[in-house]
């Protein structure tokens, strides 16, 4: 007879815990930069491509820096939320490759669509991870801000791409979300997780 032995979930799993230190010690650093010497945005922040200031490996920096206290702070509570049950359910290799490559495909949509001059912050690749929490768990209920009541993650899902969407779409003044990195996020995370499903299949 074999022994069942129980294994309770990972609320801090290795990847999500790194990605909030990293995220964590990026912002500070920006501060300390830009007090004294030079802000680093202009380094690790996406610029648009046609830009003096445009580098390759933007693609990457921009979603470990953050404009504010406030947004680093809820990217890295929807990372810890969504993320720790992704990882605990994928594993650490392939979630880390999932939350990268939201994230260079949010950056993409953003360069595509976007009419911005740098965009920072890992919205994008949560958007990702927030997809694929939806597609795997739909049926969830959730509790959103400013929303009393709970809602199932794949209507949550529609309503904030259709937020987005029209967002994109307004391109209103003074709006400085990237809303075109959320949905280019969004749709890489349910593209990657369908083929996963379908094919059993990964993609390194």
């Amino acid at each position: 007879m074999s022994n069942f032995q129980f294994t309770r979930p990972n609320n801090f799993p290795p990847v999500v815990k790194n990605l909030l230190i990293i995220n964590g010690i990026v912002f500070f650093g920006q501060i300390i930069f830009q007090q004294r010497i030079v802000d680093l945005i202009y380094y690790g922040g996406l610029f648009k491509w046609d830009s003096d200031l445009f580098q390759p490996f933007q693609f990457v920096t921009h979603m470990f820096m953050h404009g504010s206290m406030g947004h680093l702070f809820f990217n890295m509570f929807s990372l810890w939320m969504f993320g720790k049950i992704l990882e605990n359910h994928w594993g650490a290799k392939r979630f880390l490759f999932f939350y990268l490559l939201c994230g260079i495909a949010a950056a993409f949509a953003q360069q595509i669509m976007g009419n911005f001059t740098v965009a920072v912050g890992a919205s994008g690749a949560i958007m990702g991870l927030f997809a694929a929490f939806a597609y795997l768990f739909p049926n969830t209920e959730l509790y959103l801000m400013f929303i009393p009541i709970p809602i199932k993650a794949k209507w949550a899902l529609v309503g904030l791409a259709a937020i987005d969407v029209f967002g994109g779409v307004a391109n209103a003044g003074g709006d400085n979300i990237a809303h075109w990195a959320h949905l280019g996020g969004a749709l890489a995370g349910l593209i990657t997780i369908i083929i996963w499903n379908k094919t059993k299949k990964t993609f390194y």
